[in-house]
């Protein structure tokens, strides 16, 4: 016989995997955008908890004796649900990253738009970039280890069990930017490569015939060259999303072992 009994103890519990689990959503890619609406994260974050709280009802109840210990499991919680998300949100930065290394390149650095997603001044590169790997998210599946990411932090990091060390955080942010730079330039690479042999091929030139106004025509075969590359390495952008998608699994493990006591 199914037992629908509620206590307060488990409303109590369930308002903090609930919390966990919002605080994920809020900052995660795709449902961290701005112009995701606001009932859809909170539809996602109610029912994953309800999912969540059926399988992880612990046999006791939270301990705890006033409100104000209360509140700090609840801000233990939300701090724990920031980080997961926040692992994984500023692997996105890296597309943009190199976005902007292919606008300076290519000369579209200062041809700027408005992102609606994220409110911010960004480049058409970037932008580009940035939409494409979203799709690649949903289209390959990475948002169900992003949730099932979520999902174990429950088994590593037990409610009320989230402790702190500042020096694996520092540790994580700073293997996290040599792969920042790294990953960024792979993206990018070949556009970089065809910018730098046509600047080679533009100093020649300058050198051959010194009355033709170099900079000119330069400017016209940088745009021409940096849009047929990108045009030609459209297939290869599976594969650059690769490298974000393992970026964005190392830094999310990374930051639920920071958060717990055992080491992944």
């Amino acid at each position: 016989m199914i037992d629908f009994s509620f206590s307060i103890y488990d409303l109590e519990y369930f308002l903090l995997i609930f919390v966990r689990v919002s605080c994920f959503v809020y900052i995660a890619p795709y449902f961290g955008m701005n112009d995701t609406p606001a009932r859809i994260r909170i539809g996602i974050s109610f029912f994953t908890s309800i999912l969540l709280y059926e399988t992880l009802t612990p046999a006791d109840a939270v301990v705890f004796d006033t409100v104000m210990e209360y509140a700090v499991i609840v801000m233990k919680e939300a701090i724990a649900g920031l980080l997961i998300g926040f692992g994984a949100n500023i692997c996105m930065a890296i597309v943009n990253f190199a976005g902007s290394i292919a606008d300076m390149e290519t000369g579209l650095s200062m041809a700027t738009l408005m992102d609606p997603a994220t409110r911010e001044s960004t480049s058409i590169t970037g932008a580009l970039y940035q939409y494409s790997f979203m799709l690649m998210l949903i289209a390959s599946g990475m948002y169900r280890y992003l949730f099932g990411a979520l999902a174990d932090s429950f088994t590593l990091i037990p409610i009320n069990g989230v402790t702190f060390h500042a020096d694996s955080l520092l540790n994580s942010m700073i293997e996290f930017m040599n792969d920042y730079i790294l990953i960024g330039f792979r993206i990018v690479l070949p556009i970089f490569c065809v910018t730098l042999l046509l600047n080679a091929i533009l100093g020649v030139l300058a050198k051959v015939s010194p009355q033709m106004n170099m900079f000119a025509v330069g400017i016209q075969l940088k745009v021409l060259a940096g849009l047929s590359a990108l045009f030609l390495t459209a297939g290869m952008l599976p594969g650059a999303a690769d490298f974000v998608y393992q970026e964005m699994k190392k830094m999310v493990v990374s930051f639920i072992g920071y958060g717990s006591s055992f080491r992944i």
